[in-house]
């Protein structure tokens, strides 16, 4: 039996492979002619069906065997990429997951799949040019006219590893193999059977056409010993070429024979000429990778986060203590959790290609089935994010993607109608901004128009009809509850449901969302996220007693309040910075505090999105890393406070949400309804 350990590693394997067969049949769609890809989806398949065979998956095997075969009619160019090879391919690969599952196929549905894909392939072979002028190739440097003899066997506990010899000779005579011997002179007594081991070897006849690496492909999954046997060319004119009769000591049986193969590397296809090895490191060189489970990470990281508070703990009493020996040991630790905290951060971080394969599947099945040409172009894939935030941004991009693709893009004849490209453009970009994660969706569609969101609005009674309220604002108005500007419901959209969820989404992970649309020539929408959710760096504020602490990643200057500023103005509260008016809230203000300021108030500028706000406080402390515990759900309506710290006194200092501190500012008219960006 296979352990449970060795079927997980399967399965993450088949996750990665099967969205590296999504992204090469995707953009197979966009390119058929590139050879390159070709080849990667056959890889993908061939690895896939290799280990399915190796882990005991006998139906998935067969299976992508047969997909495998249909495939290879265009690799070896019998066939051509049209839309609808595509089409087929993937509905093909979304059986897979099912198979590996045990789920079975009542329908018929899968047979179908490989039929109808079978079937295009066969009646789509290029036509022969009649005008085109014949091109006399040169011999090739070892002419083979002959068959040549093929010798294997398995090795290793090849049954308890779930390999199938019946699958490897049906791969070989797919390869055109003819004659299959089984050689039972390796066979023991029944008392010496092993049933995990593969006591058979066979011979068969391969044609001369077949190359040594298209043999190791056979066996690339498998542990097996082979080796093929090639009768020398005759050259032209000259008299066929007798051997010499064998000594008794050169006589070699089969099964012998079999057991010393000549060790072959297989090549991709059109590799580019072999460097020479490279000296190995004697680490086991830097791409070396160890698959570790996710829980594993996150057990880690709780740790470190425990180590940080400990830390902090730790540097409180020597400071307290004035012991220089204690001292010295607290900041030699401080360092050190610090290197473990980016050690463990780095770990922790995901690439966003891992999302992009199921948007262009999404993009393409949406684009279809509105009959919209759509070009989904992906820049910044290698952008590296935490795991969580990874997986929590999946929803939301669909939601806009799916929103941009309804509603933004226009159908072809009211794109010709405006002048644009039939097919439209949608743009996923992602990049690091400093300590933030900028991911943008862009289309060039029909854009938003201010007036009819307004009118929307009114009529649903969101905004007063007399309200003035600025572009940015009306845009905003897509993430209420229940607000849709689509005149009627849809299977994609027209509830007012999913603009909702991604804000409500993204302000939980502590970013923002941004949108910029000009009506008639597109629409982008900006998520600002922080890199990790676990540890940041914050700035540690008093305000009549109570410690608060503002995330690093929003504070932008610190500046003194200015005496003439100690009391409230009618007119809303700003300040002159080097020529830019800078609104500014007061904490003590907003969380209705008692008692009378102290002489000297500090300003901490802080940005949201495009806006720069002030935030009064009496003290600043200083800076420290915060180790993020989420509140309780009593504390679900505290819309400014976006989690807690524990000090290194023991106390709790409460983590203010920044986005939320502006639109508490607006509420008490103390920030007025436009943004004030720098």
């Amino acid at each position: 039996m296979i352990s449970d350990d060795l079927v997980q590693l399967f399965q993450d394997e088949l996750r990665e492979l099967l969205d590296s067969l999504d992204r090469g049949l995707l953009d197979l769609r966009m390119n058929p002619e590139d050879a390159g890809l070709i080849d990667q989806v056959f890889r993908d398949l061939h690895t896939i069906k290799g280990n399915g065979a190796m882990f005991g998956f006998a139906e998935l095997s067969a299976f992508v065997h047969k997909f495998e075969t249909a495939f290879d009619d265009i690799r070896s160019g019998r066939a051509r990429v049209t839309p609808e090879v595509i089409r087929l391919a993937l509905a093909a690969r979304d059986e897979i997951p099912g198979l590996v599952e045990g789920t079975p196929d009542e329908t018929g549905r899968r047979s179908g799949i490989l039929a109808a894909l079978s079937a295009v392939l066969s009646t789509d072979i290029p036509a022969t040019q009649p005008d085109a002028a014949p091109v006399d190739l040169p011999p090739p440097a070892e002419a083979r006219t002959e068959a040549a003899q093929l010798a294997f066997r398995l090795t290793g506990p090849a049954f308890e590893l779930g390999q199938r010899p019946d699958l490897l000779l049906a791969e070989l005579a797919g390869l055109g193999a003819t004659d299959f011997k089984a050689d039972v002179t390796g066979l023991p007594c029944l008392e010496m059977l092993e049933p995990s081991r593969c006591d058979l070897a066979w011979t068969c006849t391969i044609p001369a056409t077949v190359t040594d690496d298209d043999v190791a492909e056979v066996f690339m999954f498998v542990d097996a010993k082979w080796d093929i046997v090639r009768a020398p060319a005759a050259e032209a004119g000259s008299a066929p070429v007798v051997a010499a009769p064998a000594s008794p000591e050169e006589v070699v049986p089969v099964a012998a024979a079999v057991a010393a193969p000549v060790v072959r590397a297989v090549p991709s296809r059109a590799a580019p000429e072999a460097e020479p090895p490279k000296a190995a490191s004697s680490r086991g060189g830097s791409g070396a990778t160890v698959r570790v489970p996710a829980d594993r990470l996150d057990a880690l990281m709780d740790a470190v986060g425990e180590l940080v508070i400990v830390e902090a703990r730790l540097t409180e009493l020597a400071r307290n203590s004035r012991d220089s020996a204690l001292m010295a040991t607290a900041e030699q630790i401080t360092r050190l959790a610090a290197g473990l905290r980016d050690a463990t951060m780095t770990m922790r971080m995901v690439p966003m290609r891992t999302l992009v394969g199921r948007f262009r599947r999404l993009v393409s099945e949406v684009a279809d089935k509105l009959e919209k040409q759509v070009s989904f172009v992906v820049v910044g894939e290698e952008t590296e994010l935490d795991k969580t935030l990874i997986e929590k941004l999946a929803d939301p991009l669909v939601h806009i993607l799916r929103n941009s693709l309804d509603h933004g893009i226009e159908t072809a004849a009211e794109r010709e109608k405006s002048g644009k490209p039939v097919e439209a453009v949608v743009e996923l970009t992602a990049q690091h901004a400093g300590t933030e994660v900028l991911v943008r969706i862009r289309d060039d569609g029909r854009g938003m128009d201010p007036e009819k969101l307004r009118a929307k609005a009114v009529s649903q009674g969101l905004i007063a009809p007399d309200a003035v309220l600025s572009e940015q604002q009306l845009f905003g108005l897509i993430f209420e509850p229940g607000f849709s500007t689509a005149a009627t419901v849809t299977e994609l959209s027209g509830r007012g449901v999913g603009m909702d969820v991604v804000r409500r989404t993204i302000e939980g992970l502590r970013g923002s969302i941004e949108i910029d649309s000009v009506f008639g020539v597109g629409t982008t929408v900006t998520l600002r996220m922080p890199l990790t959710l676990a540890i940041i760096e914050g700035l540690l504020v008093e305000v009549e007693g109570e410690r608060y602490t503002l995330p690093m990643t929003s504070v932008q200057e610190i500046v003194a309040l200015p005496a003439d500023k100690f009391t409230s103005g009618r007119a809303g509260d700003f300040l002159d910075v080097r020529g830019h008016f800078v609104p500014f809230l007061r904490l003590r203000n907003a969380f209705d505090c008692g008692g009378n300021p102290p002489d000297a108030q500090n300003v901490v500028i802080v940005t949201s999105g495009d806006t720069r706000i002030g935030v009064v406080v009496d003290r600043i402390i200083g800076t420290n890393q915060v180790v993020i515990k989420q509140m309780s759900k009593l504390h679900v309506g505290l819309r400014t406070i976006s989690g807690a710290t524990i000090l290194g006194d023991g106390s709790v200092a409460l983590i203010l949400d920044v986005p939320h501190l502006v639109a508490l500012g607006r509420q008490k008219g103390n920030i007025p309804n436009r943004s004030l960006a720098a």
